[in-house]
């Protein structure tokens, strides 16, 4: 299963560095997608356009787990015009995934 990462202005300005998250949440472990991950530093937002085989509806104001847990909003993110899911702290969980 070899995935190809996107490669475009966003990731070039973040190093060129990359890697492959499977996201779930945090209090009942359901997994909610893979996700592009570009440069160093923590999970703040989930940019749409880099969300991969989503569990759940993209499409909705926010993010919710199948068991209704409540991870974050859809916000624009105004510094790059690019729409995303804000997170809240501790809500979900991260695991590097080998492509």
């Amino acid at each position: 299963m070899s995935e190809k990462f996107k490669n475009d202005k966003f990731r070039r300005s973040r190093g060129g560095y990359s890697r492959l998250l499977a996201i779930t949440c945090e209090k009942c472990g359901v997994e909610i997608c893979r996700y592009q991950k570009d440069g160093p530093g923590a999970l703040r937002r989930l940019y749409l356009d880099r969300i991969r085989d989503p569990k759940v509806s993209i499409a909705r104001k926010d993010l919710s787990c199948p068991r209704q847990h409540l991870l974050g909003v859809k916000v624009v993110y105004e510094k790059e015009d690019r729409p995303a899911f804000r997170l809240f702290v501790e809500s979900v969980k991260k695991t590097i995934v080998k492509a």
